[in-house]
């Protein structure tokens, strides 16, 4: 055929997009159509004039982000990384669109998929995502940037639609981007006004603009982004050119554009055209290929990218052997933090304790050991959502606060913002560059994050959950504010790992585990989150505990002569009372092992002789005692055993009454044990 205009080669790239969405949809008989159709354009100008990639290293350091947030269109992203030249992604793995063990799952997954640099499916996460991606950005270039080097400088790139604007977890992320400035952030929002119920009319009719501006966001507005590619090259220029301002560019486009029966409709949201609609939509977008062919032009034009790519990567590539020569320390933890290692000896800094040193609350233990990993872990980055006097994050070793002009500091202010929180830290452990963060509130609020901590799960994101006022010890503020069944709960979410120590050396040992769990250094390499539970009152520091025990996930702690009559399972602040209670019995004879259970999920990783020689299955005498629910212990203490638990709300009394009121004492689990033996 003949070479293409410059202006037909556009509409070329750009229907290479919808049809590679419409016909692996329509393929599938599953899926969303509206929004690559209607995307396309912003699309088609964002990677071809404006994204920093390189499709041959999806990893390189510097490159710019890409993130869809409203990843049920996620055929866009797809389109685009096939069309871009990524090898991982073929023609064939796009005629498998959400097939089993295919390479394009119904939404973006970031483990399946370089390129794809966040796992996007519940709205809105992926906005609040970016924000943690920006705020990576900004930190780095903080610390590592020099003048003449600018090594860190990237640009995050979010689309995002209605949905997502409508999700609380956008307005508190982004509120957050707005107060510090995060100007190397842009989100396109898709505004189609159209949901799955139809017009958003029906539910949504704020001015969303208005809305970003109240954020302190830069707000920019085309008119036509179903044809105006100047205008939308125009927005980004603009948005790139205000630099202490996020930017929302509200792209106004038609859901499902081109096709003539579902344009513009609900229709075209999510489900496949139909055969007949597919045709004439190829009728009246002049598409003259069959399914899944792309015109060579087209092809030829998209795959520049690789060329591109190269060429920017290789100039970057030289501006860092240039900072290397003049920063080498400061290139080469740049370097090791990007690769994920960890230093040498980290672990030394560890606090460990003896049953002769100061009982304090974990909560406090856990402060320090945060602090003491801050001055050998520079990756190290976090904060808590206004609660970091009570959950004792705040890293007084290095004092001043990340804020607006002060990127370089490794402390966070969330505010009271707990679910946009948790999303940010997803953003900020998935960005690429290597720092490991964490969130902190008290564990009751994880009810308001609980969508972020199962995306970390999912998505192998290495955020450490520090939550603290684990239980009815709580006390005074009642039981909106105890935790019953939280633990339980999050035990049931797969891939991550919940740990409640007992005292200061199984908190040195949760920390531990958890840093060497967001480097994937367990589990096959799998990079994982972490939630820790900590105590509210002062704990002792008990016998035989030990950091090695947590990383096994339950250990014995002490032990009878001979085979033990009962066995006694003990979880965080309780772990004193199961000690005492078989004192108590071995003085009247029983033969009692007592075992230490901070963490469920490495328990079950150890072996099966391992797991036989700590609950030997010929012991069927076993009590469980832990401030929560009962729910899951019968797995542990099988038919013949019981749980001291609390499987009703709490209430509002000092914390030691509660517990005393809800039989978590050494008498009651005296007599439960009792009750056992006969």
């Amino acid at each position: 055929m003949a070479v293409a205009t410059q202006q037909s080669l556009e509409e070329l790239c750009i229907n290479s997009i919808r049809f590679l969405a419409i016909d692996a949809v329509e393929k599938a008989k599953s899926g969303h159509p509206g929004l690559p159709m209607g995307a396309a354009p912003m699309s088609f100008v964002l990677w071809d004039r404006f994204m920093r990639f390189n499709p041959k290293n999806p990893a390189w350091l510097n490159r710019d982000r890409f993130l869809l947030s409203a990843g049920h269109g996620s055929m866009l992203q797809y389109a685009l990384l096939y069309l871009t030249g990524y090898e991982d992604l073929t023609l064939e793995d796009l005629k498998q669109f959400r097939q089993w063990e295919s390479k394009t799952p119904g939404h973006p997954e970031n483990f399946m998929n370089p390129g794809v640099e966040i796992t996007t499916g519940p709205l809105g996460q992926g906005l609040a995502n970016g924000v943690g991606i920006a705020m990576a950005e900004a930190h780095l270039a903080a610390k590592f940037n020099k003048p003449d080097f600018p090594v860190i400088d990237h640009y995050t790139y979010v689309i995002l639609g209605d949905g997502c604007n409508m999700e609380g977890v956008t307005s508190e992320a982004c509120s957050l981007a707005g107060h510090l400035g995060l100007g190397k952030l842009i989100a396109l929002y898709d505004d189609n006004h159209i949901s799955i119920d139809g017009s958003t009319d029906l539910a949504f009719t704020e001015d969303v603009g208005k809305r970003y501006e109240a954020y302190g966001w830069h707000v920019l507005v085309v008119e036509d982004g179903n044809t105006d590619l100047d205008a939308i090259q125009k927005a980004i220029e603009t948005a790139k050119s205000v630099t202490d301002k996020p930017s929302l560019i509200k792209v106004r486009t038609t859901i499902g554009y081109g096709s003539p029966n579902k344009a513009d409709s609900h229709d075209a949201h999510g489900a496949a055209l139909g055969a007949a609609e597919v045709e004439a939509t190829r009728k009246n977008l002049g598409w003259e290929y069959e399914p899944f062919v792309i015109p060579e032009d087209a092809l030829s034009h998209w795959r520049k990218a690789i060329d591109r790519g190269a060429k920017i990567e290789e100039e970057w590539n030289q501006l860092f052997d240039r900072y290397k020569e003049k920063y080498p320390q400061e290139a080469a933890e740049l370097h090791r933090m990007h690769e994920a290692i960890l230093p040498e000896g980290w672990d030394s800094v560890l606090p460990t304790y003896t049953p002769e040193d100061k009982g304090e609350a974990t909560r406090v233990q856990s402060g320090k050991v945060l602090n003491a990993l801050a001055g050998v872990l520079p990756e190290l980055i976090g904060g808590s959502a206004d609660l970091a006097p009570s959950n004792n994050t705040y890293l007084k070793t290095f004092p001043g606060d990340f804020q607006k002009d002060q990127y370089e500091n490794r402390n966070l202010r969330f505010g009271v913002r707990e679910h946009g929180m948790g999303a940010i830290c997803n953003g900020l452990a998935l960005d690429g560059s290597g720092l490991i963060p964490y969130c902190a509130t008290f564990l009751v609020f994880t009810d308001y994050m609980r969508a972020a901590i199962r995306l970390s799960a999912l998505s192998e994101a290495g955020v450490i959950y520090v939550m603290t006022h684990d239980s009815i010890q709580l006390g005074e503020d009642g039981p909106t504010h105890q935790p019953i069944e939280h633990i339980a709960s999050l035990r049931a979410i797969p891939d991550l790992l919940v740990i409640r120590p007992a005292d200061g050396n199984e908190t040195s040992g949760a920390y531990k585990v958890a840093i060497e769990t967001a480097r994937g250094m367990k589990f096959g390499n799998k990079t994982l989150p972490s939630l820790l539970a900590f105590s509210r009152l002062a704990q002792p520091n008990l016998p035989n505990t030990s950091i090695e025990g947590v990383a096994k996930g339950a250990y014995i702690l002490s032990d009878s002569d001979g085979t033990p009559d009962l066995i006694l399972i003990g979880t965080g602040s309780e772990t004193q009372l199961c000690v005492k209670a078989a004192e108590q019995l071995r003085g009247e004879g029983k033969k009692v092992r007592v075992v230490s259970m901070p963490c469920w999920e490495l328990f079950e990783a150890q072996d099966a002789d391992y797991r036989e020689s700590v609950l030997p299955k010929a012991v069927t005498k076993r009590v469980s005692v832990e401030a929560g629910t009962s729910f899951g212990w019968s797995k542990y203490t099988g038919s013949e055993g019981v749980s001291v638990s609390i499987d009703t709300f709490g209430a509002s009394a000092p914390g030691p009454v509660c517990m005393e009121k809800f039989g978590f004492t050494v008498d009651n689990v005296v007599a439960k044990a009792k009750e056992l033996l006969g």
